[in-house]
């Protein structure tokens, strides 16, 4: 069987790397066309700590550029941003886990969750909102 194969089945990973880019595509297409769109996700006033960790992230990769007089960054901005990482895990696991319940509100199936989850089996999407709910119930409900 070779790869050009159209009756083979897709290499999951492939196939998953394939609905990132088509999906990014989509909500951009959908909900952020406009500047003010756009300015939905972002903080006028101040960095959000995703976009912190981000920035480092792409500046010391050389993804971004520094701007003429914007200093290199350093040791200690790499440790701020090593710092926001929990916040950040925090934040990304609340929105999934808010993600999940708002899917089988509104009808979704564990199967299809799993699927947009890139995940084997419905009983792993499942196990995956229990999991993410417990770790962000709050202390007096957990």
């Amino acid at each position: 069987m070779t790869d050009t194969d159209p009756f083979a089945p897709p290499h999951p990973e492939t196939a998953r790397t394939e609905r990132v880019w088509t999906s990014l595509f989509r909500i951009a297409e959908r909900h952020a066309t406009t500047d003010e769109q756009r300015r939905r996700q972002t903080n006028p006033a101040m960095l959000a700590p995703h976009e912190a960790v981000r920035l480092v992230a792409f500046l010391l990769s050389g993804a971004a550029l520094a701007e003429d007089g914007e200093p290199e960054v350093d040791r200690a901005d790499v440790t701020a941003a090593l710092t926001l990482l929990p916040l950040v895990r925090a934040e990304l696991d609340e929105l999934e886990a808010g993600l999940l319940t708002m899917a089988r509100g509104r009808g979704m199936t564990w199967q299809e969750i799993a699927f947009g989850l890139g995940l084997g089996t419905p009983q792993a999407a499942r196990q995956r909102h229990e999991r993410l709910s417990d770790r962000t119930a709050p202390a007096d409900q957990a």
